[in-house]
């Protein structure tokens, strides 16, 4: 298509579903009843649901028909049979193990290959990486590259991991580094991609250590796009085969087909280690279901089958970037603080900067998220110190996070300009009014992954001064 045209939506619409308008003030009962978290509102009084691209996508009519044929025999189905074709020949990893979702995935994995005393490291963990990382008695280690702590600079690739503090925690802790963990795209840093020359040197560095690389590829499609746009020697190069170049690096993979799926359940685990995918299909029908469907339907294993396809179209992933893009761009030139550049799969917005009269113990990220909800019905992601602040090994206090921001994830196919342009203008009107935002703080929360059960309060943006 000729570039001097707008992009537009690569699909038309053949179902909608209705959205329930809400005032202020039904919003903001709906808030306070859910104890100040995003996460315990009900669907059903949120306008435009930005909370997570996970599951959310809609699904086309391929998939859709797809479906129709699905194999549900208990084992050896040929839906699986699909599957299994589809994931060796897009990722080139010939042992395929089906999970209902992408920790099941890491949960398996981490079971298999970390024990306690382990030390685990990452260009970033998100969440519920950590959480399994750590559920094993072992140590999640961050090492993102320095570029990505300002998240107003340009770099193109602020998802690689430190390659020199890398090389130091693998000399470091030689004999304890169970596995290096490549995300893709960081999420936790701003959906930032990685480089494939990060990638290679990575794959350098764990041969050397005789340490196994692991790549999350919940968004690899994304990544893939963002290295096909701005690596050196990659814009002539089709995006599935920047995909296979990835995976040439990676032992092994696990992924959320949430995702870069384009499904709304599923996942995998896929290995070059024969011995090692026997063990893991051993402990699959322990935990999630016979080897030849792990805990997915046959219809599930038909979406992630097309949607894996799909998902490499480029006139897609031009649209899906653009929209990204198209939203953080409007409000940088507004001078709300966004992380750039724009990332795959979500606007996020610097919560730090956007409230900088709160402290990161009064939490403006989930602050910030919070008003988005009252201003326009939007529901956004923390993702600072409420969720992923740690604790200090020597003194066991609570450390921050490092950046405070808030992710606008836009859910795959499902939204269309109109709602970005809405999205725009709520986020500019809390924008001129910020300096009125209150803090928060933790009225009760679980030990494990805090922020998805948390009650908050309402606090003063001062913090009490100690006695």
């Amino acid at each position: 298509m000729n570039d001097d045209l707008p992009i537009i939506e690569p699909f038309r619409i053949k179902t909608v579903e209705p959205i329930r308008m809400t005032t202020r003030e039904e919003r903001e009962r709906c808030i306070r009843a859910a104890g100040w978290n995003l996460f315990r509102l009900h669907a059903r009084d949120v306008l435009i649901d930005l909370l997570t691209d996970s599951g959310t996508g809609a699904m086309s009519a391929e998939q859709w028909a797809a479906l129709v044929r699905a194999d549900e025999s208990y084992a050896g189905a040929l839906s699986y049979d699909r599957f299994e074709a589809s994931v060796r020949e897009v990722f080139g990893l010939d042992h395929v193990i089906p999970t209902h979702q992408g920790r099941a995935a890491e949960h398996l994995l981490f079971h298999q290959l970390v024990g306690p005393g382990d030390v685990v490291l990452s260009n970033t963990h998100f969440d519920t990486t950590r959480a399994n990382v750590e559920d094993r008695g072992a140590t999640a280690v961050d090492l993102p590259c320095p570029e990505g702590a300002d998240t107003g600079a340009l770099f193109p690739f602020k998802g690689n991991v430190d390659l020199v503090a890398l090389e130091r925690r693998l000399e470091e802790d030689a004999g304890r580094v169970a596995l290096v963990v490549m995300t893709l795209t960081n999420n936790a840093g701003g959906g930032q991609p990685v480089s494939l020359a990060n990638l290679a040197a990575v794959r350098r560095l764990c041969d050397r250590s005789g340490v196994p690389l692991v790549i999350d590829a919940c968004r690899f499609a994304e990544n893939a796009w963002l290295m096909k746009q701005r690596e050196p020697g990659l814009a002539g190069v089709s995006v599935d085969s920047v995909v296979r170049r990835i995976f040439a690096y990676a032992d092994a993979c696990t992924m959320s087909a949430k995702k870069d799926g384009l499904a709304n359940i599923g996942g995998f685990l896929a290995c070059r280690d024969e011995t090692l995918a026997a063990r893991l299909r051993d402990r699959l029908v322990v935990t999630e279901g016979f080897p030849t469907y792990g805990g997915m339907s046959g219809r599930d294993l038909e979406a992630v089958a097309r949607g894996l396809r799909e998902v490499l179209d480029e006139d897609y992933l031009r649209y899906r970037h653009a929209s990204i893009a198209y939203v953080c761009e409007r409000l940088a030139a507004r001078g709300v603080p966004v992380l750039v550049p724009p990332g795959g799969h979500a606007i996020f917005l610097d919560a730090g900067r956007f409230l900088p009269h709160l402290s990161w113990r009064r939490y403006p990220g989930q602050a910030l998220a919070v008003e988005l909800y009252l201003e326009g019905g939007i529901r956004a992601c923390e993702i600072g110190s409420l969720m992923m602040a740690g604790r200090d090994p020597h003194t066991g206090r609570e450390v921050p996070a490092k950046h405070e921001l808030v992710r606008l994830a836009i859910p795959r196919r499902t939204y269309t300009q109109s709602h970005m342009d809405f999205l725009i203008e709520i986020v500019s009107r809390v924008w001129r009014r910020r300096e009125e935002i209150e803090g928060m703080a933790i009225e009760s929360a679980p030990e494990v992954l805090r922020h998805f059960g948390a009650r908050l309060l309402r606090v003063p943006a001062a913090e009490p001064q100690s006695v």
